[in-house]
């Protein structure tokens, strides 16, 4: 009897404390809900956003190259020239560069030519580029000087640098006017020993003296390192004013001239990027001192710009913050645009000065469903700030229910679709004793045999529909459409090694050529007709094979498999990729590719021996070379869009193709994610400083987000039922237990 009234009690007990937990969680979830940010976060001018897995490689301009950097340095760095917001084609305009300029030409001996003269006649193409007045850098440190003018803080001694991990911790913030000469010294950058320079061996091709000038810097550098622990990261100052390189000068305080050997129209798309932002001496120099690099600071953490904002928070592979630069001049809103920009509203804040947000937060994502799912719930404003194909996955669930098609509609979600200049591929390093090129003819013909059967195997088509949310069209070149030169979605752009045209339409080969090949290749059935041995390729891919990415690996291996080829899958993160192709330990790898600018020549300068990854750390991720696919490609890069250039163009992708160091892969359709409360959003590859144009509707933030993560009570509601229930069930147990009498008698 007592055993049967212990346990009735407990049960009571216990119903009370479950009954008192649910009361608890529902007390303490009316005073919360579940947003990541703090909770005046909605009701800020700032602009949330996620970038994928780390945080970005390289925020210096010298060293930055990576389509996740451009979300910072496009903010913080101003380069001479942009791109128009919203028209298109795309149209360059001044940024802090007073005007768009024509190249002037002179011949060997320094004779003006007219415009049109002959390329071969064209020994130099000059620009004199001037430089708007009033422009100032950011607050930072380096530009801190005394009532004398003598700087505070570029002679730091070892340990004066104390506690400070920023620059914001330093007491005195300065700043000063941008001149011709922080471009010249961006450029004579260009050759520096300390940081990887992605851009260096395209730049001494053209840039005259540049070549020279780096053999230059070594030099001085050598001797400035002479006696110095090779182990330790603090490094003498390497100052770029004390030697001068002649391709680049001030000959005014706002005038700067760069000098260019022969004739090279894409020069003016270079001027637009972050290579050729301005880089002071001074944030150099304050860099370089004792124990700052020990500390992460540097131009490629704490960048030092003009432009609209600047980094004010920076947790590595965590998050990042970037604020008002309270020195930006507020370049204004564009006023000029296409009807539909006018139709869609983007034409609204003509001529307001920008930017009009105060910052933007970025925080680091590693997976893509919770990704997804903090966009849905509206926290991030953008889902990834920099990429143009976040919005393909809604799209696709929007085709998939109709009930999705409804919410996301509903909530205003900005998901338009469109094409853009980039694209994706497999390819294969060709300095790979397996797969690439070889000095022996024989050699050289078999591998080239392997690589076109893969190419047949990989079938695009596929992919696209096996994987919507990142679907496009199936490349047949290097070029993607909309770029002048490229012939893609005709019949005479059909790729002949992996594509033939039946009754008029366009259809891959089919696997028993991709066989042959294979057997042509002395690999039948897999195996190496020599040894009999399996034929295994290592498979390099740019990023964690997260879940999410599993399935995409997995697609990948079955298509090597339909000829027998084994896979060795080796997934890294983007930085351990970078550092295995720079030592080219690598065979197969997945890449893709946004255009820096809008010609043919920044595609197929990808393939060119001069920009090998691994042997001049170029762009030419492939290590491909060829010398008729060089020779033709000089020819070609000095040449205005006109029926000459396509016929290079053409001649060169035909070698391309037959030596097939690429896979070709795709073009992706575009979409970004936006939510409706962002105004004047036209993302685009090429307009990387979008930032400025941004502007919130702040009010319908806090609205939406109330609306939209409202708590689930429910479940605490039945929670506290359940416990209800089970009490008022002991209860009514413990009371016939304490009525029952010995003989089992139940007392009135």
């Amino acid at each position: 009897m007592r055993g049967w009234i212990g346990l009735c009690r407990r049960a009571i007990g216990r119903a009370s404390a479950l009954a008192g937990l649910a009361l608890a969680l529902a007390v303490g979830l009316s005073a919360c809900d579940n947003d990541p940010w703090p909770a005046a976060a909605a009701g800020s001018n700032m602009l949330y956003t996620s970038m994928i897995e780390n945080t970005p490689r390289h925020l210096d301009p010298t060293a930055s190259y990576w389509s996740n950097d451009t979300a910072v340095t496009y903010q913080v760095y101003e380069p001479l020239y942009g791109y128009h917001y919203l028209k298109r084609p795309f149209e360059l305009v001044p940024k802090t560069a007073a005007a768009v300029v024509q190249p002037r030409y002179v011949d060997k001996n320094g004779k003006p030519l007219p415009d049109d003269a002959p390329v071969d006649q064209v020994a130099e193409s000059i620009y004199d580029v001037p430089i708007k007045h009033g422009i100032l850098f950011q607050p930072h440190p380096c530009f801190a000087t005394d009532a004398q003018g003598h700087h505070l803080y570029l002679h730091l001694k070892p340990g004066e640098l104390g506690e400070r991990r920023t620059p914001l911790d330093f007491p005195v913030q300065g700043t000063r006017e941008l001149t011709a000469e922080d471009f010249v010294y961006a450029l004579k950058r260009q050759a520096t020993t300390r940081i990887t320079a992605p851009i260096f061996s395209t730049f001494s091709q053209y840039v005259v003296g540049l070549h020279d000038y780096g053999d230059l810097v070594k030099q001085e550098d050598a001797k400035l390192q002479a006696g110095t622990d090779p182990s330790s990261l603090d490094k003498p100052f390497l100052d770029f004013r004390r030697w001068p390189l002649a391709g680049a000068s001030a000959p005014e305080k706002y005038l700067l001239r760069i000098r260019i050997i022969g004739k090279y129209p894409q020069w003016k798309y270079w001027m637009a990027m972050t290579f050729m932002a301005p880089v002071p001496w001074e944030a150099d120099a304050f860099y370089s001192q004792p124990g700052m690099a020990e500390r992460g600071l540097s131009l490629d953490n704490w960048p030092v710009g003009t432009g609209p904002f600047m980094m004010t928070e920076y947790r590595k592979d965590r998050s990042y913050t970037l604020r008002r630069n309270p020195n930006y001049r507020g370049e204004p809103y564009p006023c000029h645009g296409t009807a539909a920009d006018r139709a869609a509203g983007l034409l609204a804040d003509c001529g307001k000065r920008t930017p009009f947000i105060d910052g933007i937060v970025s925080k680091v994502e590693r997976e893509e469903v919770p990704r997804r799912a903090k966009f849905r719930q509206g926290f991030y404003d953008v889902e990834v700030f920099e990429r143009n194909d976040t919005g393909m996955p809604y799209l696709v669930e929007m085709q998939d229910s109709e009930q999705v098609r409804q919410q996301y509609l509903a909530r205003g979600f900005r998901l338009k679709r469109g094409s853009d200049v980039n694209s994706y591929f497999i390819a294969f390093n060709m300095l790979d004793p397996t797969i690439g090129q070889s000095s022996d003819p024989v050699t050289d013909e078999r591998h080239r045999k392997l690589r076109q059967a893969i190419s047949i195997a990989i079938d695009w088509d596929e992919y696209s529909k096996i994987f919507p949310n990142k679907a496009g069209m199936t490349a047949m070149s290097p070029i993607p459409p909309g770029i002048f030169g490229s012939r893609e979605g005709t019949l005479a752009g059909v790729n002949p090694i992996t594509h033939r045209v039946v009754d008029g339409k366009i259809v891959r080969r089919p696997i028993e050529d991709a066989k042959r090949l294979m057997v042509e290749a002395g690999f039948p059935n897999g195996r190496d007709a020599k040894t009999g041995r399996p034929l295994v390729l290592s498979y390099d891919y740019y990023a964690i094979p997260t879940p999410n990415r599993k399935p995409e690996i997995d697609w990948v291996v079955r298509q090597f498999a339909k000829i027998d080829i084994q896979l060795e899958v080796r997934a890294t993160d983007n930085n351990q990729f970078q550092d295995k192709v720079r030592k080219g330990k690598y065979q197969v790898f997945w890449l893709g590719w946004n255009a820096d600018y809008p010609d043919a020549e920044n595609f197929l300068y990808l393939l060119t021996t001069s920009a090998g990854k691994t042997k001049y750390d170029g762009e030419n991720t492939s290590n491909y070379a060829n010398p008729e696919f060089d020779r033709l490609f000089v020819q070609m890069k000095s040449l205005d869009d006109g029926p000459e250039k396509q016929a290079l163009i053409d001649k060169m992708v035909t070698i391309v193709r037959n030596d097939a160091p690429w896979t070709m892969g795709f073009f992706p359709y575009s979409s970004a994610a936006a939510q409706e409360w962002v105004h004047n959003f036209k993302s685009a590859v090429l307009i990387g400083d979008k930032g400025r144009y941004l502007r919130l509707d702040v009010p319908q933030r806090v609205a939406d987000l109330k609306a939209w993560n409202r708590p689930v009570w429910w479940p605490i509601g039945l929670l506290l039922a359940a416990a209800v229930g089970l009490l008022a069930l002991a209860r009514r147990h413990l009371r016939r237990r304490e009525r029952t009498n010995a003989r089992g008698e139940v007392l009135a």
